[in-house]
């Protein structure tokens, strides 16, 4: 099989001797180019042109971002997607079950093509933009704002910088005093004091260390989208709200302050002037309008061994 590996030089846990382990772990079997992103969108153009010239699988070292563009390329083709963890999180690939270490996930990547398995999967889509696990809207897309402006960090402070990050944008820059946004629903129902929220493809919505966050925890990538719309952020309702998500989540489920919807086919938010956004942990700007939706078997997924879709 024809095997393009896009590697992210600059993500975190991309070096230069993982990038040729894993190289020599995929041409044992297959016929393998190597292509380095060098700016923003490039990884999308690089898909694009693998799925349009007959490439069997586009296996992605980078984080989070590089892996959502590649999927933006790949979205309706036949060209199946890999995702090996070289950033800093690796949501997507540690929620499907792949090993934290590269060169681990690439040997268990290799073996599931070797044994076919490619299984198709839904993603999200949010002003025309692909999503593999989820969309943040309002306080945690300025947390990736205040990240994104030291990412020069990411690669030696890790999770404390997201911390840190977090602390700051709860604060002091991010207005927690008013609604930002209401949530309208397909049936017409809506949340007209929406302070924060997530629109997940797959749960949990991040990782804190190893312990999983998990805020929608029946979404997995054969059903459709999930809305959790928190309502309040006062300091210890928040604070409340956050500690259920690092345990059972029940209270979080529960709650009067959030509000939490299952297998959306589509959904709007509108922002009561421009709210930040960020996509599977980019952060795309300030906008006033997203239109959600769900893509069935968008993708097709090399998967590991035990991953289940239901």
């Amino acid at each position: 099989m024809r095997v393009l590996l896009i590697v992210n030089a600059s993500a975190s846990s991309v070096t230069a001797r993982r990038r040729v382990l894993i190289q020599k772990i995929f041409a044992a079997d297959h016929e393998v180019e190597v292509a380095e992103t060098n700016r923003r969108g490039h990884a999308t153009a690089l898909a694009l042109d693998a799925a349009r010239s007959g490439v069997g699988a586009v296996v992605t070292l980078g984080g989070d971002g590089t892996l959502n563009e590649v999927a933006n390329g790949l979205v309706g083709s036949a060209t199946a997607m890999a995702a090996l963890p070289g950033g800093s999180t690796n949501v997507f690939a540690r929620a499907i079950g792949l090993p934290d270490e590269p060169t681990d996930a690439a040997l268990v990547v290799a073996d599931a093509l070797a044994a076919g398995q490619i299984h198709p999967i839904g993603a999200g889509s949010v002003n025309g933009r692909v999503f593999l696990f989820h969309v943040g809207i309002g306080w945690d897309a300025a947390v990736v704002e205040i990240v994104e402006r030291h990412s020069e960090m990411k690669r030696y402070a890790g999770h404390a910088l997201f911390v840190a990050a977090g602390l700051r944008a709860f604060f002091q820059t991010y207005d927690r005093s008013r609604p930002h946004f209401r949530v309208v629903h397909a049936d017409g129902r809506s949340i007209e004091d929406g302070s924060f929220a997530v629109v997940l493809n797959l749960s949990p919505y991040t990782f804190v260390g190893n312990r999983p966050f998990n805020i929608g925890s029946e979404v997995t990538l054969d059903r459709p989208l999930a809305c959790v719309c928190i309502r309040s952020m006062k300091s210890m309702m928040f604070l409340r709200l956050m500690a259920s998500a690092l345990g059972s989540g029940r209270f979080l489920q529960r709650s009067a302050a959030a509000d939490l919807r299952t297998d959306l086919d589509s959904l709007v938010i509108e922002g009561f002037g421009p709210v930040p956004y960020q996509v599977d942990g980019d952060h795309l700007g300030d906008t006033e309008r997203l239109e959600f939706r769900h893509l069935p078997n968008a993708l097709r997924l090399v998967v590991p061994p035990g991953l289940r879709f239901t």
